[in-house]
């Protein structure tokens, strides 16, 4: 089948770059962004959605919806057909135990990956994470290890090398980004800034590395208007600390509320908590993996596939970066 459909596709880049392009997670923070930005810049895009009370947010985009469900191959099967470039940002990102993560982050991700490989796709671009890592002494650079220290980076990581595998085994072009902590207008950390009150766990004093939203995306798309392959973690300029992140939101947002709680305290409630999320369906980020994952020490080098990609940061640190949040 991808031999049938590649001269179809190659039509279709004369008109633009990338194609037509697929988005998985079109309806979450960094995927509605993406979703936004391609749109915009007037790409042939198409917007998977798999709650279907969530696609009002995405119509006013110029943009083809289409219900799938990473856990449904056939559902899948529709939504690469007649696409060239997947960008795949969907999954259950939550800081949950591995056995829960696994069937969308693993095993959908290697259904998408099969049906986008049948479907002829060119390029398939994969939204990693840091968290694919343990405590870093010094930045990380490219040939650091990845040795996952929570459940969610032990499935990111397995997901990266069996869709690496994959499209290697078909000549397809491939980028893995390994993201830091996304921050913006819409994330959730600011939807709970503006209730007033924000949560911190220990002293915060972990060098971080983060990346306002806007430069993620640019990322992701460079990585794919340039026929990046590889896998990379990526930053801004600076790397700070939670302290420090805090600090500067009080800066620029003089109602901002912060408790502080002892990491003790946290991982002892959330452990006692863990036999009743178990029951529940929905995500849910008061688990131990997301007080682990809070304290990690994961500061990427600075220009670490930036230079690659011909890019600089928007938004070079958290002070520029935060209040053009805030403004937002």
């Amino acid at each position: 089948m991808r031999t049938n459909t590649q001269n179809i596709h190659t039509i279709v880049r004369e008109a633009h770059p990338l194609g037509r392009v697929l988005v998985t997670g079109a309806t979450g923070f960094i995927g509605f962004e993406l979703a936004k930005h391609l749109s915009a810049a007037g790409y042939s895009t198409r917007l998977m959605v798999r709650r279907p009370e969530r696609a009002a947010l995405l119509r006013p985009l110029d943009a083809e919806l289409i219900s799938a469900d990473l856990t449904s191959p056939a559902s899948l099967e529709r939504a690469v057909e007649g696409v060239d470039t997947v960008f795949h940002l969907g999954a259950r990102a939550v800081f949950e135990p591995y056995r829960r993560l696994r069937p969308t982050i693993v095993d959908g991700s290697k259904s998408l990956m099969r049906a986008s490989i049948d479907a002829g796709v060119s390029s398939f671009v994969y939204a990693s994470s840091l968290l694919v890592y343990d405590d870093q002494d010094e930045e990380i650079r490219q040939r650091t290890p990845a040795i996952p220290r929570v459940g969610y980076g032990r499935a990111k990581l397995e997901a990266e090398g069996q869709l690496q595998r994959m499209a290697q085994e078909v000549g397809m072009r491939y980028a893995a980004i390994r993201l830091p902590h996304v921050y913006g207008a819409s994330d959730l950390l600011f939807e709970r800034l503006h209730r007033g009150l924000l949560l911190q766990i220990g002293a915060g004093e972990n060098l971080y590395s983060h990346l306002h939203v806007r430069d993620a995306v640019r990322l992701l798309v460079a990585a794919a208007e340039r026929g990046w392959t590889g896998i990379s973690a990526v930053g801004d300029d600076r790397p700070t600390t939670w302290r420090e992140f805090f600090a500067t939101l009080r800066e620029h947002y003089p109602r901002f509320r912060q408790f502080r709680v002892p990491t003790w305290l946290a991982q002892l409630g959330t452990q006692m908590l863990r036999p009743f999320l178990a029951l529940r369906q929905r995500p849910s980020l008061l688990t131990p993996d997301t007080i682990t994952g809070w304290r990690l020490q994961l500061p990427v080098s600075r220009g670490l596939l930036w230079g690659q990609l011909g890019l600089q940061p928007l938004y070079s640190t958290i002070h520029q970066g935060i209040p053009a949040a805030l403004d937002d």
